[in-house]
């Protein structure tokens, strides 16, 4: 009997003993090709000798530093590293442990910089489970059930989700920016309204990206009234979408920059990163924490970085997302239940649907239960988990996406009749 939560429910019944690059082995001795990578985590693959090296060195000097206590050489180096991904004008950084912790850093910030009181965000949007970030979080009920009243102050605005409206990108676009429009004169004014925060690419909604049309006009009616952007890049950032933001792909510079989830390889890490001149508008003592910065895990994301620079895996993750796609698209000629297929680079989603008002999340879950059967693990997301994810690590090879579709073509033949 496991003493476990009940209210943890697991998407396989693998019980993984270790993991190596994109494959994980089960303690039944059995491989899975693991293209969920932990929910976009494992960006170097499990157990990448760089980063082992790096983790097993840290260990050796000094795991924990509080780092309101004392710095410490890794997190100074991180951060310096992480400056120099940033777009121009972001200088600084401030560390936490997950994603959720580095929204509530950059919701405080906003209200404190800007004095003011509300953030829009957009439908569909995933940010977190504790109360700022799931009081922002639209992407489903489950987070934010019973779990009421939440944080006041959140005004929900639409995101261009073209193909579950029915219309064009430009059409979704144009109505989204002028609902917005409408909600600034309706439900939040300009000078009420501390920040718009957004997830550049969707993540658990159901992987449907922005386009530079839409995330350019958020940012000139933001320049136009003072108003905050920033840019949700927990699961899209950090080389996901073949950019190493997924922000670069609409040609904006957001004030703010969320990253955690592939920051280091696993280990628990976040960051919230703004320029120099914004933090200091922060009051002081408004962030911390027991664990940020975390010794370990910064050495993890300093040695994940030379990984990334020093194996291409950005331009990897382009590359070998075009290659899923094409390879999806192709599936989706053969098999009208694989109605729309959707993301960026390494972070594709494939909706089961019969249209978009007609899920079909039981065979969703049919083809994910299918595809563990046959070693290839994959996740569900959207509103009836019926979208399918492929989200494999940064270091998957072209073998091993041929051998993934393989797999899923083995599975859509046997399940769907």
């Amino acid at each position: 009997m496991s003493h476990l939560s009940p209210l943890l429910k697991q998407s396989s019944k693998v019980c993984a003993e270790r993991g190596e690059g994109c494959w994980l082995i089960a303690n039944d001795g059995k491989s899975y090709l693991d293209f969920t990578a932990g929910i976009g985590v494992t960006s170097t693959g499990h157990c990448h000798p760089t980063v082992v090296a790096a983790a097993r060195e840290q260990v050796g000097k000094l795991i924990h530093a509080q780092y309101t206590t004392v710095t410490h050489q890794p997190m100074l180096d991180l951060a310096e590293r992480l400056v120099g991904k940033m777009p121009d004008g972001i200088d600084s950084v401030a560390f936490s442990n997950a994603g959720s912790e580095a929204v509530e850093m950059a919701l405080r910030l906003a209200r404190h910089a800007t004095r003011r009181a509300n953030v829009i965000v957009f439908n569909g949007g995933f940010h977190g489970r504790t109360m700022g970030a799931a009081s922002m979080t639209t992407s489903g009920t489950k987070v934010r059930n019973a779990y009421h009243p939440m944080m006041a102050g959140v005004v929900v605005a639409p995101f261009p989700h073209s193909w579950r409206y029915g219309w064009s990108e430009e059409e979704a676009t144009r109505f989204c920016l002028a609902e917005l429009d409408h909600i600034l004169k309706t439900q939040t004014a300009p000078e009420d309204t501390a920040a718009m925060v957004i997830e550049p690419v969707q993540g658990e909604f159901g992987y449907y990206p922005g386009n530079s049309a839409f995330m350019q006009g958020l940012a000139e009616r933001c320049k136009q009234h003072g108003i905050l952007l920033v840019c949700d890049e927990i699961q899209a950032g950090f080389g996901r979408s073949g950019k190493f933001w997924s922000h670069q792909h609409f040609g904006i510079t957001p004030d703010i920059v969320i990253t955690a989830k592939g920051l280091a390889s696993g280990f628990p890490l976040s960051a919230m990163a703004a320029s120099q001149t914004l933090m200091a508008k922060g009051l002081a003592g408004s962030q911390g924490g027991t664990y940020g910065a975390n010794a370990v895990s910064c050495a993890a994301a300093l040695a994940t970085l030379r990984v990334m620079d020093n194996e291409n895996l950005v331009a990897n993750a382009a590359a070998r997302g075009q290659q899923l796609w094409d390879h999806l698209q192709i599936l989706r000629q053969q098999y009208p239940q694989l109605a729309d297929l959707r993301g960026k680079g390494l972070m594709l989603g494939l909706e089961i649907a019969q249209s978009p008002d007609k899920p079909l999340a039981d065979l969703a879950a049919s083809l994910t239960t299918a595809s563990e059967e046959e070693g290839l693990l994959l996740l569900r997301c959207g509103t009836d988990s019926q979208i399918i994810r492929w989200l494999p690590p940064l270091v998957v090879s072209e073998a091993e996406v041929d051998d993934a579709v393989q797999r899923f073509t083995r599975v859509l033949a046997r399940v769907i009749t």
